[in-house]
């Protein structure tokens, strides 16, 4: 017994631990979020780890993908809303997955909203105006389009360029880094 889990430990640090960092960046890319991705990585290398006896050692990190995308598809299943089966049950796993601000929140949001606020203020009123009715009030592109009367177009190619230079603003604040402004890219990228 103990030379089978020497050799699954030999396994593994041969086939799996030198793709960790791509299975990472792919889960991150996935999810859009570290503590998500950290879980799905997490959950990809413990299937790995089970599973690893049974893989014949040939192109590892197809492998892993397919396991990191297998899991990945049973999170969403499990998050999937089932309003129309039990609504008491939807709402107690909904509060499992709420976020609580902790310490670190609690300090930097403070400093955020208000270099939020000033990088929105510096905005020219083109790009003010269309990120307030879009982002800040949830008007649609069209409805956005046909309160200005301009094309969607324009609605899209200014809302890009007024998010970019808030994006341009805090990273030169050193407010938010890369990740942050990926996010930050990613959310504000379609409606």
């Amino acid at each position: 017994m103990a030379d089978s889990t020497s050799e699954s430990h030999k396994r593994f640090e041969e086939f799996v631990l030198p793709h960790v960092e791509v299975l990472y960046r792919t889960a991150w890319s996935l999810t859009r979020s570290d503590a998500d991705a950290q879980d799905l990585v997490q959950e990809t290398m413990l299937r790995a780890f089970r599973a690893i006896e049974r893989f014949d050692g040939r192109y590892p990190r197809a492998w892993l993908m397919t396991i990191l995308r297998n899991a990945n598809i049973n999170r969403a299943r499990k998050k999937k809303p089932d309003l129309l089966d039990d609504p008491d049950m939807t709402f107690e796993r909904s509060t499992a997955f709420a976020e609580v601000d902790g310490p670190e929140q609690i300090v930097v949001d403070p400093v955020m909203d208000a270099s939020v606020t000033d990088a929105y203020d510096s905005l020219p009123d083109m790009f003010r105006e269309l990120i307030e009715l879009v982002d800040m009030n949830g008007l649609s592109y069209q409805e956005a389009a046909d309160l200005l009367d301009v094309p969607v177009g324009t609605v899209m190619s200014r809302l890009h360029r007024g998010r970019k230079r808030i994006r341009d603003h805090l990273a030169s604040q050193g407010v938010v880094g890369a990740q942050t402004l990926a996010n930050a890219k990613t959310r504000g990228s379609g409606r």
